[in-house]
């Protein structure tokens, strides 16, 4: 396209001034602000939000800016924000929403929030010490337990074994008495080995390792005793709840001592001492317990205090991140300024649109006058070729329609706007194949549900798919709207017909043509007055009858929506000043579609309003490949040969038209623009020497006459052959109105209506059950998405692609309303 005329020119077009149509006219603006007031002034241009700022330092590390340093501190101050935000959430706590301002100053905030935070740590580490302490008292008293009950049952055992002895030998010898029992029992004290034990605690998963390694370890010179704590225990170290076995393993040597101690080490296992005697085991338990209870009332004080602490820093917490983020974005800000030769005062470049020019400037003299600056900043607008950003002022129910055109591609400065148009319609498209009143219905109560608890939605952290949701909720509200629209046109009620607006125009004249087939209809009354009779549902002919229907009504609205894109690209070529796009793009792509595919339109139209049964297909074939033979029956309407010949040759020559002379033309304007061009007057002027330094190379780049053929023809190619597939496409209308109608036919006949006809309440209950759920699950939920989809393609492709170039890049204002939603 042509040139971008000046931001403050006049208006032009085809079409009258919308807010909606054209983006916002951008200037780009530079500001001098003395560096007294540098703060103040980018806090309120925030505040204001209508001001993008370009980085004049892009050239420059982060760490060699001049507000390093700042920014340093207020991440440091964002950090222990984050930390404790985390303990919050750890303690159950969630910050408390404020509207009122923290009256506070930056720095008062950064020394109390390091305040804060050391003593947040040391109550953390004190109450983690305490904890391991106390988890490892829990552990050493299971041991005492469990271990004293090995001890005395082994004391148990060998007394049992004594007395047996006694016994024996108090009796006579008998033949049954082992001959090395009295041996056994009176050995010498002196050499017997004194066994050494190690007590603790393992886990129970490794417990079958651990016992292996200390046989193998030891050779077998060990023994071991286990026994299993019901309930999970505290790891000290870890701080997690493990399944663990309280172990005594006895040995002889300090080899064997030495081997068990490493192998404890390896697998984690807790070891704590223990006495033999008696007395001492229960003065430990007695002991421990005390200390447990001491511990756990410490811990309990403790765990008070920090919680009042998190209390206490929860209720200023919003308030504080807010000043925080606030801060940093404003250095941010700072930093993408360049210092002054001078170093008194920074400048500022950004685009900003034309209607805030008197709102920038007034917060500058605020700024000035509240900073008590003895110099004012300078505001002046600066003349550039450099593309402005696009900007277009949306609300609720405009914002979603806009995502959707964004998402294919940001529009380019000032080009037609699709939004306008897709307001309507996409969700119109969307209903022609999702046409059912009933299921409309549904969809509408599912949206209000949305739009009544706005407020409360709004304020609440939704999850991906229902932000999704209502976010698009006034898009999804006019799809239902106009779903039941269509749905009263095709007479369907979950795929039920009802007499709504008159009865049937139409009776069977005979018993005999009731349910079977239209033949023996008769018309006995005017014609129904809105939307497809209902006579037609069930009968043999409707499956024809609404194919045919839905099908050229498809293409009547496929054809409707490509002649609208074309007249945009008009529309576009005319507010650019860019002729040569007019006459050789519009109007043989104008006249080539309507040759086609606007004659079939007519002929649907023709046929409709007198009723013909002539064959279309026939007529569309043999216009290509027999023009100048005879319709015979197919004629529509007198002269029809010879408008077809003539709109076939206009076809044909519109191909050429759109070809070869705007390369040609292209090339020309160049060389003309070009010539005794070569030397220019240089004015003295800082401005000019900048732009001239940025832009030069844009306005004398090579015009490669090939790559702009080669460009043209690819663009003609797709536009012919894109008549052809974009028209077949909107066929998807048809298909998908088809499906959608066929699906809730067979879920009313083979669901609901077949539990009816067995005359049982619970096979009825359970049938309708069943047509519920594949209800919302089919035909509300999967045949919606469906049709989003379908209607999103034939927008993106079909009707965008004739004018909408795409190629922009959005108005990104430095405003601290963006702030909230960001995470650091």
């Amino acid at each position: 396209m042509g040139e971008v005329r000046a931001a403050g020119g006049g208006g032009g077009g085809c079409c009258p001034p919308m807010n909606l149509f054209r983006s916002e006219p951008m200037q780009l603006v530079q500001l001098i602000i003395p560096m007294e007031s540098a703060h103040v002034t980018v806090s309120y241009l925030g505040d204001l939000g209508l001001l993008q700022f370009k980085d004049l330092n892009a050239d420059k590390s982060p760490f060699q800016r001049t507000y390093a340093a700042q920014i340093k501190k207020s991440g440091e101050m964002a950090r222990r924000l984050r930390f404790f935000k985390d303990q919050m959430l750890k303690a159950g706590f969630s910050p408390k929403k404020s509207a009122a301002q923290a009256d506070i100053n930056i720095d008062d905030l950064e020394v109390k929030l390091a305040e804060l935070e050391a003593e947040l740590v040391e109550i953390n580490a004190n109450g983690e010490k305490l904890q391991r302490a106390y988890n490892e008292l829990v552990e050493y008293k299971l041991v005492l337990q469990k271990a004293s009950e090995f001890f005395h049952s082994a004391r148990s055992s060998a007394a049992e074994q004594h007395s047996e002895y006694a016994s024996r030998q108090i009796g006579e010898d008998s033949l049954d008495t082992p001959l090395l029992l009295e041996q056994e029992m009176s050995t010498d004290s002196s050499k017997q080995v004194k066994l050494g034990f190690i007590s603790g605690l393992v886990p129970r998963q490794k417990s079958m390792a651990f016992e292996r390694i200390l046989f193998r370890a030891t050779r077998g010179n060990v023994f071991l005793r286990q026994a299993v704590v019901e309930d999970p225990v505290t790891d000290p170290i870890s701080g997690e709840k493990v399944e663990k076995n309280v172990f005594v393993a006895f040995y002889s040597g300090d080899r064997a001592k030495n081997k068990i101690l490493k192998i404890c080490e390896a697998f984690g296992a807790n070891r704590y001492p223990f006495s033999e005697d008696l007395n001492k085991q229960d003065h430990l338990v007695t002991e421990v317990s005390g200390r447990l209870s001491e511990l756990k009332t410490t811990i309990d004080v403790g765990l008070l205090q920090r919680d009042n602490l998190l209390q206490t820093i929860g209720d200023q917490f919003e308030q504080w991140e807010f000043l925080v983020r606030k801060e940093k974005s404003i250095y941010h800000t700072l930093n993408m300024l360049s210092l002054d030769v001078t170093k008194k005062c920074l400048v500022a470049e950004g685009w900003s649109p034309v209607f805030a020019t008197k709102l920038i400037q007034d917060a500058l003299q605020r700024a000035s006058f509240d900073s008590n600056s003895q110099v004012g900043a300078i505001f002046q607008v600066l003349q550039t070729k450099e593309l402005p950003p696009t900007y277009f002022r949306t609300n609720k129910f405009t914002s979603p329609f806009q995502e959707i055109v964004d998402a294919y591609g940001v529009a380019k400065y000032q080009e037609a706007n699709p939004t306008v148009y897709t307001i309507v319609t996409f969700p119109f498209l969307f209903a022609v194949m999702f046409g059912d009143w009933g299921h409309g219905i549904c969809l509408l109560l599912a949206t209000l549900f949305l739009i009544i608890r706005e407020k409360k939605f709004s304020s609440q952290k939704l999850g991906d798919i229902m932000e999704m949701m209502f976010g698009g909720r006034y898009c999804i509200l006019l799809m239902a709207l106009f779903s039941i629209y269509t749905g009263l046109i095709y007479n369907e009620f979950f795929s039920v017909p009802f007499e709504l607006f008159a009865p049937s125009a139409y009776a069977c004249r005979d018993l005999s043509c009731r349910d079977s087939t239209t033949m023996g209809l008769i018309k006995v009354r005017p014609t129904y007055p809105f939307g497809v009779d209902p006579v037609w549902h069930g009968s043999r002919s409707e499956l024809p009858f609404l194919n045919s229907l839905k099908m050229k009504m498809s293409i009547l609205l496929g054809v409707a929506q490509m002649n609208l894109g074309i007249i945009l690209s008009y529309c576009n070529a005319k507010f650019f000043q860019n002729g040569v796009n007019v006459w050789f793009q519009f109007i043989p792509q104008l006249i080539f579609l309507n040759s086609l595919f606007g004659y079939l339109s007519l002929l649907i139209l023709v046929k409709w309003s007198t009723g013909s049964q002539a064959d279309l297909y026939h007529v569309m074939i043999y216009m290509f490949l027999s023009p100048t033979d005879d319709l015979g029956e197919n004629q529509l309407f007198a002269g029809q040969k010879t408008l077809q010949i003539a709109l076939l040759l206009l076809a044909l020559v519109a191909v050429p038209w759109m070809l070869i002379p705007k390369p040609f033309i292209l090339k020309k304007q160049h060389q003309d623009r070009h010539r005794g061009h070569s030397y220019t007057p240089l004015e003295i002027s800082e401005d000019n020497i900048q732009l001239g330094a940025n832009h030069d190379s844009h306005d004398h780049e090579e015009f490669e006459f090939s790559e702009v053929f080669v460009h043209q023809l690819i663009h003609t190619i797709e536009f012919v052959l894109g008549s052809v597939s974009n028209t077949a496409s909107y066929l998807r209308l048809w298909a998908l109105s088809l499906a959608h109608s066929e699906l809730s036919s067979v879920f009313y006949d083979k669901l609901l209506m077949l539990a009816w006809g067995y005359n049982n309440v619970i096979i009825l209950i359970v049938g309708i059950i069943v047509f519920i759920c594949a209800t919302v699950g089919v035909l509300l939920v999967m045949e919606t998405l469906s049709a989003f989809l379908h209607a999103l393609r034939l927008h993106w492709v079909e009707f965008q692609n004739k004018f909408y170039e795409g190629d922009g890049y959005k108005f990104y204002p430095f405003s601290f309303a963006w702030t909230g939603d960001e995470d650091e």
